[in-house]
């Protein structure tokens, strides 16, 4: 629970509330932080006086400071609900519950995730429980709420919904997209009067796909040791009982270039070396024998054209 519930510090007491406005604190330009927090002095026209935290006075422009949200919005939830709305502050706000490990946070329609570059408890069946059919204000930010607003105005307002992971190279998309499908897996595999099928075999599958399409499709890169380098579009299909009854996985721009060469940093994709690491000692040496001229032009046109074949991925119940 702590890692999804925001805990009451000083901050929001009326103290830090009269201490914040006293000061008049505001947010300057840092080298080495970005931005960092300072108090206001004196005002001298299109300059300004400020004094740091460690208590350094120096005169800055009107033009780079941002105002500082009052205490009471610190670790805010909803980022839209904040006074201010400048860049120094929204970093702050994800710092802040960043180091809280609440790496959920909303900004407007958005949901704002931060790797934490470690397991976190809050993808249990328990968790799940927790967002089923609740409202986005009731519960924490967390991408199974997104999951589950998405899924109950599917079936009120009979439209098409969809959810986009976007972001850089290790932000999280691939597997966010994962608790995305085992979300729906969960909320929408149950169905009564559903005699014909064999139950949690569809939501089985496509949880099972994911590591096939990453052996074939994810390498490791200097920034991710499980990077995608492949586009993923995941077409989950419902009847009009919100009944989970098909999947399709369309896959694009795969760059298929690293099957022939990578960076000195790098790696080619993970089937390669899952297939050398399950060989048997004989044949894994004669192939590291041979892997000199094993990239000819023919069988890497053939291996090229492999991935391609592979990569259509189809499941219906």
């Amino acid at each position: 629970i702590k890692f999804l519930f925001l805990e009451n510090d000083f901050r929001n007491s009326g103290v830090a509330q009269a201490d914040w406005a006293a000061k008049k604190m505001v947010w300057i330009p840092s080298e080495r932080e970005g931005f960092e927090p300072a108090s206001i002095k004196e005002e001298k026209g299109e300059q300004v006086l400020v004094e740091r935290s460690n208590g350094q006075k120096v005169t800055v422009s009107k033009d780079d400071i941002q105002k500082m949200n009052p205490p009471k919005f610190s670790k805010v939830e909803d980022m839209a609900a904040l006074t201010f709305l400048n860049e120094a502050s929204v970093l702050q706000n994800l710092r802040e519950r960043y180091f809280s490990s609440l790496i959920y946070t909303y900004s407007g329609l958005f949901c704002v995730v931060v790797n934490p570059y470690k397991m976190l408890p809050i993808y249990s069946e328990k968790i799940i429980e927790m967002y089923k059919g609740k409202k986005r204000h009731e519960v924490p930010p967390h991408i199974y709420s997104i999951t589950d607003n998405a899924y109950r105005n599917m079936l009120q307002d009979r439209e098409d919904q969809s959810i986009l992971c976007t972001g850089e190279s290790g932000a999280g998309k691939t597997e966010n997209t994962k608790k995305v499908i085992q979300y729906l897996a969960v909320v929408a595999s149950s169905h009564k009067g559903k005699k014909d099928v064999n139950p949690g075999e569809l939501e089985k599958q496509l949880l099972q796909a994911n590591p096939i399409l990453e052996a074939f499709g994810n390498a490791k890169t200097i920034k991710n040791d499980n990077s995608s380098r492949f586009g993923k579009f995941i077409k989950l299909n419902f009847d009009v009982t919100g009944f989970l009854v098909g999947a399709n996985i369309d896959t694009y721009l795969l760059e298929k270039s690293r099957c022939i060469r990578q960076a000195n940093t790098e790696r080619a994709f993970h089937i390669f070396y899952y297939m050398v690491s399950g060989a048997k000692d004989k044949i894994r040496g004669e192939s590291l024998e041979k892997m000199a001229t094993f990239w000819d032009l023919k069988e890497t046109c053939i291996i090229a054209h492999l991935f391609t074949v592979f990569f259509t991925c189809e499941c219906k119940r």
